[in-house]
């Protein structure tokens, strides 16, 4: 499962722009699917350290 980087960015309590510049320098996980840009919500987890 995947989420949205904006998504992502909620979750860590930082904006838009700051998520997207998270995953530009590699802080958070990403995949690249076509043109979108999406992170994966157990590699997320972990970097969270919340146990599956």
């Amino acid at each position: 499962m995947t989420i949205t980087v904006p998504h992502a960015g909620e979750l860590l309590g930082i904006g838009r722009d700051a998520a997207y510049a998270a995953v530009a320098n590699g802080e958070i996980p990403s995949l690249h699917l076509g043109r979108r840009i999406v992170v994966p919500t157990a590699k997320l987890l972990a970097l969270l350290g919340v146990e599956q």
